[in-house]
């Protein structure tokens, strides 16, 4: 009987579990950098990310300090729908969302996240919700204030550039 075989078997099975070993081994390390790795390979594939989202924020937070309803109006889809904290109205094209911040930036706002929860829904799609305070001075005493509000923006990628398609704010109520 030739016993060749049989001990070419288990050399091959012994470097095999060795070779898992060191692959196991070596996993340790790389599952305590792994998430940080998958970031940057994400960023250098172009995908989105959380930091990327939550950028847009402090964009539109921009665009409301420079006072210009315009420019806020920018940031919207030609389709966006604006339910806005301080109006009843729906706002669901260019004119009527500028129209609304042509009002409430005369209260000259400052946003800011109090707690934000991302989703990245894919390459071009992204929520964000959660709440937001802003202060608010009143044109005709000078007198700022804080409202919290809660949020929902929704953003598209549309020809290269992130768009809010849907914003929706309304003051924070009461617990109770």
């Amino acid at each position: 009987m030739n016993r060749r075989p049989r001990i070419r078997a288990v050399v091959a099975a012994g470097v095999a579990v060795t070779a898992l070993g060191t692959l196991a081994a070596g996993m340790g390390v790389a599952q305590a950098d792994g998430k940080d790795r998958a970031r940057e390979r994400d960023v250098r594939q172009g995908k989105v990310t959380e930091r990327e989202i939550a950028g847009l924020f402090d964009r539109w937070n921009a665009a409301l300090r420079t006072g210009d309803p315009e420019k806020v109006a920018d940031l919207y889809a030609e389709d966006a729908v604006l339910l806005p904290t301080a109006s009843p109205r729906i706002r669901t094209n260019h004119a009527e969302i500028a129209d609304y911040f042509e009002h409430f930036l005369q209260k000259k706002p400052r946003g800011e996240k109090v707690r934000s929860v991302i989703h990245v829904l894919d390459g071009n799609s992204a929520l964000d919700a959660g709440v937001y305070r802003f202060h608010l001075t009143d044109p005709k005493t000078g007198v700022t204030k804080a409202v919290d509000a809660r949020y929902t923006y929704e953003y598209e990628k549309r020809d290269g550039t992130w768009l809010i398609v849907n914003h929706h704010s309304s003051v924070l109520p009461a617990e109770g």
